[in-house]
């Protein structure tokens, strides 16, 4: 459908529905209810929703005017539900084009350009609680640390708006201790959302529950007075036994599916600064035996790794360490595979990625707080695999005990 708001633009939509507000402005409400019935219409004919891309909606903004304006600006005008930062991952990850050709958000537009959007569903108006199984570590009235499980995500975003950490504190709060999440991030459904995991990595998180407790509590992370200690078993004999990591990320610079998520360590404008210090634990050497089940010829060296995280980039310690030749194991995006033991049993198909350690400056009180989380079994059940084979007990200077993770 055509319609001509009162900036004088021309936008289409997709799908034959009306998904515009007076001015030219995208209305939320209607690109949820398409969002859905796609879905809808797409699981009853075969089952299965397939590709989440094929079933947004498309407007499309032919520009009547010499705006000049950045891209990323220009949109934020217009799809008002989404912040310019989201905007910005937006059109990096491909899901805008300006005259048919990828774009940047900063590209400069003019007269008659043609600007096409892949919209996703803004989030829910309101946090459905639902109750489910929280490893709570601490909580009091102004904030809550969890010890999350792998296969788990932190808060509602595109078509996963159930099953997350906040659907489940909501309940949390509703029914058992009270209280509930900061007001900060509400509008993007990220209430109390200070900092986040992958999907499949496990361990230590904090969520704020007032919004002093979160400004605070933020302002510690942009200064990088938080110290995070991760976990990971990694493909490969790592030497040194420590160093850092300096590399810049960005995103992948291919638009193709299966690319777009993906960061890749790139020395251009789109690279921002990162910065990863790994500690060597343990080396393990697999014998001939294992390599048959195991993994593919060649891969019988693992490590056993401390990281901590000097900035927070997506994918930080995924990306550097697969960079370097050491992609963590069961990380099957950059490059990391299942592991199976000497008997053929799959030990673990995730990510073997853990937060351990959480340690920062109570918002508040201001009194010094640090947390530890013990590795999830799956991870836990690969070490004591490794552990069977060759093992060098490196203990790298600087190193948390392992002990304090519940691995001796």
């Amino acid at each position: 459908m055509t319609a001509r708001p009162d900036n004088a633009d021309t936008v289409q939509a997709s799908l034959g529905e009306e998904l515009l507000l007076p001015g030219g402005k995208v209305d939320p409400d209607a690109i949820r209810r398409v969002v859905e019935r796609a879905r809808e219409r797409a699981a009853a004919s075969e089952g299965d929703a397939g590709d989440e891309e094929e079933h947004l909606p498309r407007v499309t903004f032919t520009l009547q005017r010499d705006l000049g304006s950045r891209l990323d600006v220009y949109l934020t005008s217009r799809i008002t539900f989404m912040s310019r930062t989201q905007l910005q991952r937006l059109i990096e990850s491909g899901g805008v084009t300006v005259n048919d050709r990828p774009a940047k958000p900063s590209t400069r537009l003019g007269l008659g350009d043609r600007v096409e959007v892949v919209v996703p569903p803004p989030p829910e108006k309101g946090l459905q609680p639902e109750e489910m199984p929280l490893d709570v570590l601490y909580e009091d009235a102004h904030l809550i640390v969890l010890n999350k499980s792998p296969d788990v995500i932190v808060h509602p975003a595109r078509s996963e708006l159930s099953g997350t950490l906040i659907n489940g504190l909501a309940w949390r709060f509703r029914n058992v201790s009270g209280g509930g999440l900061s007001a900060v991030g509400t509008e993007f459904a990220r209430p109390g959302v200070v900092h986040r995991l992958d999907r499949h990595t496990s361990g230590c998180i904090v969520f704020a529950k007032d919004d002093e407790a979160h400004w605070r509590l933020g302002r510690q992370f942009e200064r990088r007075t938080v110290d995070k200690r991760y976990l990971a078993v990694v493909q490969g004999r790592v030497e040194p036994a420590t160093d850092v990591i300096d590399l810049p990320i960005g995103p992948h610079p291919s638009r193709e599916k299966g690319y777009r998520e993906k960061q890749v360590v790139r020395h251009d404008e789109l690279g921002r600064p990162s910065v990863t210090i790994y500690r060597v634990h343990e080396r393990y050497e697999l014998p001939e035996a294992w390599l048959r089940h195991s993994v593919a010829p060649l891969l019988r060296h693992f490590s056993l790794l401390e990281l901590e995280l000097k900035t927070g980039r997506t994918h930080q310690i995924r990306v550097h360490l697969s960079h370097l030749g050491w992609p963590i194991v069961g990380d099957d995006m950059y490059g990391g595979r299942a592991f199976a033991d000497e008997t053929g049993r799959t030990v673990i198909d995730r990510q073997a990625l853990h937060a351990g350690l959480l340690a920062f400056e109570h918002p508040v009180s201001g009194e010094a707080m640090v947390f530890t989380a013990p590795v999830p079994p799956d991870m836990a059940g690969l070490i004591a695999c490794l552990r069977r084979a060759r093992v060098d007990r490196v203990g790298a200077p600087g190193t948390v005990p392992l002990a304090r993770f519940r691995l001796g």
